[in-house]
Parts: C-alpha cells; sequence; structure tokens
C-alpha cells in the first residue's frame, strides 16, 4: 500500500502535496510503500507475564545485568551515568566533521566487563575505518568492522553476540531494509531499522550505539520517535573554529540528562580536559571593559566562562541585539530590564554578547554575568578584579537565588578569584582564605559598582 510521508514531521497525507499540512514544510512529501503487515495470530500468555512491584527479588537476582561497562574515557562515562548498561541503545547525533566516528573508536578500544566489540561502517570502507584506527594508536583484537548497508545482513553477522557485547552503527540514515520499499535516510526506513537495533539490544542484552545525522536546525535528523525509541540520546558538538569538543546528555534512562564532558581535538585523537574551567579562561583579561566572568554549572561540574559584551553606536532605526552561546530572547529581554530599572538608554546602541571558547550556556544563573558585562561594556570601565558573578535576574531587576552556590565559588577560588557577586539569599558558609562576597539584591548595585 502506497502512502505519503512528510520527510520533516513524518505526517502521512492521502496525497503528494507541495507544501506539508502539518510542519508548513515545503518539497518533503515522498511516496513510500508500507511494510506489509501479516495476520494477527493467537499468542499465549505465561503465567510470569506480570511481575510484581513489590518483587525486589526479580531485580535482585538479574543484578549483574545492571553492572555499568566503563570506557577509558571518563568524560564519556560521566555523561552516560557511569558507563553503558546492557541491553541499553545510545543514539550519538552531531555536525559532520565533529568527531562522532573518531570518539567511538576511542571508546571501542577498551571497555570494563565486554568481550565482542562491532563497528558496522555503513559510510566508509573498512580500510578508511582501519585508517582511522591506526591514527588513533587503537589495538583491539577483539574490536571487529565491517561495512554494511542492509540492516538484515547486519543484524544476521551479530546475531550470535548474546551478552557481554556491544555494536556500533555508524550510522541510522544510510542502513535500509529490503521490507521497506523507500529509499534510506526516509522516515520509514529510519524507524524501521531503529526499531529493528532496539529490538536486538533487548532480546540479546547487548549494548547498541547508534550514530545519527542532524539537520540545519541542530537536531537529529528523522522522525522525533527517534529519541524516544531509543534509551540515551547524546550530542557532539562544537565550534569547528575551536578545538574543543563538547559531549552533552539530551535523554538518559540510566542517569542524569544535565552532565556534559569536554574533549580537546588534536592529531591523535580526543583528548579529556580534566579542568574545563582553565580552558574556557585561558586568554582572560582583567583589564579590558565588556568581560565578566561566570561560574555556571553543567550537571554536577562547575565550570567558570568568560562573557564578552559590547555595545556601540549605531544609526540604524532598530539596533542589534545579537549573542553566540547565549538565548538572543533572553538577551533581548535583559537589556529592556537594564533601560527600564537603570535607566540607561539603548535605544541606539548595538549590543553583543558572546560566551568565549564556543561554550553555549543555557543556565539563567549567567544573567547577572551578561548584564555585569554589558554595563561594563557601556560605561567603558572594567569590572573588579578577580571576580565573578552568577545569579538570575528578574523582570523587576531583582537577582534571584542560584542552585548549588557553594561549588561555584569553591571553584572559582581554586582558581584564584577572590570576589563573589551572588544574589543576597545565598546562605552563609565558612570562608577559606580572603574570599569576598558580595550578596546583591538589586542590578541596580551593579551598576553603582560600574560607575565607581
Amino acid at each position: 500500500m502506497a502512502t505519503f510521508v512528510c520527510q520533516e514531521c513524518g505526517a502521512i497525507l492521502p496525497k503528494w502535496m507541495g507544501q506539508c499540512d502539518v510542519c508548513k514544510a515545503w518539497n518533503c512529501i515522498i511516496e513510500e510503500v508500507s511494510v506489509n503487515k501479516k495476520t494477527r495470530k493467537q499468542v499465549n500468555i505465561s503465567e510470569d507475564f506480570f511481575v510484581s512491584l513489590a518483587n525486589y527479588e526479580y531485580i535482585r537476582s538479574d543484578t549483574a545485568n545492571l553492572q555499568r561497562h566503563k570506557t577509558l574515557l571518563n568524560e564519556f562515562n560521566r555523561v552516560l551515568g557511569g558507563g553503558f548498561v546492557d541491553g541499553s541503545v545510545v543514539l550519538l547525533g552531531g555536525p559532520p566533521g565533529i568527531g562522532k566516528s573518531t570518539i567511538l573508536l576511542q571508546a571501542l578500544s577498551e571497555i570494563s566487563g565486554v568481550e565482542n566489540f562491532v563497528y558496522i561502517s555503513a559510510e566508509e570502507s573498512i580500510k578508511q575505518v582501519m585508517m582511522r584506527a591506526e591514527r588513533l594508536n587503537i589495538n583491539n583484537a577483539k574490536l571487529k568492522v565491517a561495512s554494511s548497508l542492509d540492516i538484515q545482513q547486519i543484524l544476521n553477522s551479530v546475531n550470535e553476540m548474546m551478552g557481554n557485547g556491544i555494536l556500533v552503527v555508524d550510522s541510522i540514515q544510510t542502513i535500509s531494509s529490503e521490507l521497506v520499499q523507500s529509499p534510506p535516510g526516509s522516515i520509514s526506513q529510519v524507524r524501521f531499522c531503529t526499531q529493528e537495533l532496539v529490538n536486538f539490544a533487548k532480546s540479546n542484552d547487548v549494548i547498541v550505539v547508534i550514530v545519527g545525522h542532524i539537520t540545519k536546525d541542530g537536531i537529529i535528523a528523522g522522525p522525533k520517535t527517534l529519541e524516544h525509541m531509543v534509551d540515551c540520546v547524546l550530542y557532539f558538538e562544537g565550534d569547528k573554529s575551536y578545538n574543543y569538543r563538547i559531549l552533552r546528555g539530551e535523554k538518559n534512562r540510566y542517569g542524569p540528562t544535565d552532565e556534559i564532558g569536554v574533549f580537546l581535538m588534536t592529531n591523535s585523537g580526543l583528548e579529556e580536559v580534566s579542568n574545563p574551567s582553565s580552558v574556557f579562561l585561558s586568554e582572560y583579561s582583567s583589564d579590558v571593559s565588556g568581560v565578566a566572568v561566570f561560574s555556571g554549572i553543567e550537571g554536577t561540574r562547575p565550570i567558570l566562562s568568560e562573557v564578552q559584551a559590547l555595545v556601540s553606536n549605531t544609526n540604524m532605526a532598530i539596533p542589534k541585539r545579537s549573542s553566540v552561546g547565549f538565548d538572543a530572547n533572553r538577551l533581548s529581554m535583559l537589556v529592556a530590564v537594564l533601560s527600564s530599572c537603570c535607566k540607561v538608554d539603548f535605544s541606539h546602541k548595538d549590543i553583543y554578547v558572546n560566551i568565549a571558547g564556543g561554550l553555549k550556556v543555557t543556565e539563567p544563573a549567567i544573567d547577572l554575568a551578561v548584564i555585569a558585562a554589558i554595563l561594563s561594556s557601556a560605561f567603558k570601565k572594567p569590572l573588579p578584579k578577580e571576580a565573578i558573578f552568577f545569579g538570575e535576574v528578574n523582570l523587576s531587576g531583582e537577582i534571584r537565588q542560584a542552585n548549588l552556590p557553594f561549588p561555584r565559588i569553591k571553584e572559582a577560588q581554586k582558581l584564584g578569584f577572590t570576589k563573589i557577586f551572588c544574589p543576597h539569599k545565598t546562605d552563609d558558609f565558612e570562608k577559606l582564605g580572603k574570599l569576598h562576597v558580595n550578596k546583591l539584591k538589586s542590578i541596580k548595585e551593579i551598576l553603582a559598582l560600574v560607575k565607581k
């Protein structure tokens, strides 16, 4: 049976049309032939089909399957929640050339408790994969490499991998099945092949890692149900202008979703960055206006980053509000709060904000650092030496409390910062060394600090 499916949102339409009625995208509808459904047969239900929630012995008897399999990359283990879990399916996405294949090959060099290693490349030949492995100096004799585009051939070749194994498929958009009459990368092919890999992982208790392409909007290509089908969704991102790469968790059924791993791309592969704060502040200069240091939290790890702001005159009727690594809409909101509460006129000023090092920050506690950098640039006065800022700003200009203030302050102190500007509701703590904590109630206090 032929159907018409939108390749952007997965909507099924009765006929071909130029624009999808659901997502309003153009030229994205193709004709697909659905899989022939078999007649429903009678299925027998065993007596132990249901398990009582209070039957904890059911879990204790299977504790071995819940152990973590750690790789040699501690940053990778951190994002996974401690390591791989048997029977889990991990989806790794990222822009082309960012290093997805590199990080997976390095992870496959050694994984604790895993005996079978299989790497299926659907985009590169075996020779290309071997050349990369030689460059990365990977000498795992148990690692088997193959190149295939057929999902049935892949599953049949690894069908005997029963437990203690990991399968990497690179990538899901290039493999296909003969049972689905549509081209590789289509909605139907991606959904069907992913479901086959998920069934294989769950039935054989094998770790499966799937590499996925991303769209121009930065999300994994294919139906959104693709992310619901897997256990863990990771994004490997970074600016190609920098050598730093960030592994970020978006979904994790076996661990936290707010951890990040920081890597440095070198000629010999990815190197872990154990202290990201020193990296993002490597070229920090305290005697330049428009620069503030933000002490943020990524998961459980405090990271210091440099916030740069530039305020310049403009002849345009509508001044620009541009940001890199920071939400542009939030920047416009903070500028409006500054104009309202501090009576600073930005109606003829362009404002640019940049997070140094290619880092992307979504935490609201960066508001205070952004406002401090903007005021410093507007009045051409550097902020106090060895100072950090953190705190969320509301629409009335008041500074709200940030979570986990003590790790933020401790990380700043470790790197030599002695002046802390934080919300006024931050709890008192035992100060170590020469540490000056300035508790602020309103952004007007930052304005007074800059005007000194």
